[in-house]
C-alpha cells in the first residue's frame, strides 16, 4: 500500500527562485533580534531573492539581500549548522511536515510554508511575529 503521506511529501518541491514580496513588522522584530540600527535602515527596503533547491530531503539555499549573499545547506531532521540575521552561526535541525519547513534557532520560531508559487516564512521572536512573502520568478 503507498502511503499517502509520502507521496505529499514528494510533492513538495520547494526549488525555484523567490523574490520578497511584501513583509509586515520588519523593523520590529530586528529591533528585538538585536540588529543594528543602521542594519534595519538598510534592509526594510531590500527585496531580497531566493533560490531554493531541493533534493529530496537536501537542500541548498542562496539568499541575495542588495550585495549581502547567505548560502545554506541542510539535511532535513540533521543537524546543521544556519546563520541568525545577526550573523550567528548556531546548530539547530530543521524539519519537514508536508509543504512547511520549521526550525528552532537562538530563540526564533520559523515556519515556512509553500502553496503553489509563493512562500511565506513566519518568524517569532519574544512574542514579535515578522512575516515574509515570496513569489517564484523562476
Amino acid at each position: 500500500m503507498i502511503d499517502p503521506y509520502f507521496c505529499l511529501q514528494l510533492l513538495m518541491d520547494f526549488s525555484g527562485k523567490y523574490q520578497l514580496e511584501s513583509h509586515e513588522n520588519f523593523e520590529a522584530f530586528m529591533k528585538a533580534i538585536g540588529l543594528p540600527e543602521d542594519e534595519i535602515e538598510k534592509g526594510k527596503d531590500i527585496k531580497s531573492i531566493s533560490e531554493i533547491q531541493q533534493d529530496g530531503n537536501d537542500f541548498k539555499v542562496t539568499v541575495t539581500a542588495g550585495t549581502k549573499v547567505i548560502l545554506y545547506s541542510f539535511t532535513v531532521g540533521e543537524e546543521c549548522e544556519l546563520e541568525t540575521f545577526t550573523g550567528e552561526k548556531a546548530k539547530t535541525v530543521v524539519h519537514m511536515d508536508g509543504n512547511k519547513l520549521t526550525v528552532f534557532v537562538k530563540g526564533i520560531d520559523s515556519v515556512t510554508e509553500l502553496d503553489g508559487d509563493t512562500i511565506s516564512n513566519t518568524l517569532s521572536f519574544d512574542g514579535i511575529v515578522y512575516k515574509r512573502i515570496s513569489r517564484r520568478i523562476s
